[in-house]
């Protein structure tokens, strides 16, 4: 059975084939050895519209890139497909707006998130200079819990919601378990009676926290909790919603059955939390279904990333 990451890499191979990538044919080395799906330079990996300001964006904000300190060539980066999806409307109020209402209607503004070169919508958000969980330092996309994307909008009742973005592309996880070993005694030190005292997950929490991807969902509902509780200057808001988005045919993420809970992805999660419809699984091409499809940042996204069936085709 073909996997959906093969399937993305074949796609990616072909689309560098016939020039998609400004021409860039691919090869580059990567871990050690050359592969037909890594750009050899990985600016033409986002879209050609973002591509100087995403550059200025990192730089001026002091974020990390993945692998780096420059956009990765490689065609199935999650970091890579988070930006080319949602940098581009990062400015635009109205577009923001519409796609957070192609989850909820109960939105009704969205509000501006302080940093050089702000915006809707802010990458590779660490929530300001202190570090709530006790992992040290806050550094923008390395070393500690960040959010893909960060949305800050404003309930109908009135209430301002933080909205945390985890993006997801090919990824697939096994079965480790990161509380082992001294690691995970450090983990286990950081994050357990943060866990003990969340307001937000429940017991069954500790039966699967620490094995992915609900290790990285378990830190970023405390990361959130804590940006709430502790009202982070320029975070302050009421309450939260958490984004996982997730490509529908990704089934070795989604549909895997977790030996630490015997459910599915969304299912397990969902167990864990004491308000389950604070978080929510969409896909790519269904979070931008509100978009005008005659734009050229939509007709981009679908031909590169989205499945044929998807709006605009």
């Amino acid at each position: 059975m073909t996997t959906y990451k093969l399937k993305q890499q074949k796609r990616g191979e072909k689309l560098i084939k016939e020039g998609f990538f400004n021409g860039d044919k691919g090869n580059a080395v990567f871990m050690g050895k050359p592969r037909p799906f890594v750009l050899k330079d990985g600016l033409h990996n986002l879209y050609p519209g973002i591509r100087d300001d995403a550059l200025d964006y990192f730089e001026q904000n002091n974020v990390a890139w993945w692998r780096g300190n420059y956009p990765t060539g490689h065609v199935l980066s999650s970091q890579i497909a988070c930006l080319n999806h949602l940098f581009p409307i990062r400015q635009d109020k109205k577009a923001v707006l519409e796609l957070l209402n192609t989850i909820s209607n109960d939105f009704v503004d969205v509000l501006p998130i302080a940093e050089r070169l702000e915006g809707y919508i802010q990458f590779e958000a660490v929530g300001g200079d202190t570090n709530f969980l006790n992992e040290g330092a806050n550094t923008r996309g390395s070393n500690c819990t960040s959010v893909d994307a960060l949305i800050y909008a404003l309930h109908k009742d009135g209430r301002r919601f933080l909205i945390p973005v985890e993006w997801k592309y090919v990824e697939a996880y096994g079965n480790d378990d990161k509380s082992a070993g001294s690691k995970g005694e450090t983990r286990k030190s950081r994050y357990l009676d943060l866990i003990a005292q969340s307001k937000y997950l429940n017991k069954n929490t500790l039966s699967v926290c620490w094995h992915e991807p609900f290790y990285q969902l378990m830190r970023q509902t405390l990361w959130v909790e804590q940006l709430l509780l502790n009202k982070a200057p320029g975070f302050e808001a009421d309450d939260y919603l958490h984004l996982h988005i997730i490509p529908d045919e990704n089934a070795k993420l989604l549909n895997k059955i977790y030996p630490c809970s015997g459910k599915d992805m969304k299912e397990t999660w969902k167990g864990c939390l004491k308000r389950p419809e604070k978080y929510i699984v969409i896909s790519p091409a269904k979070l931008w279904g509100k978009q005008n499809p005659d734009t050229e940042i939509f007709q981009y996204l679908r031909h590169r990333y989205w499945p044929p069936e998807s709006p605009g085709e």
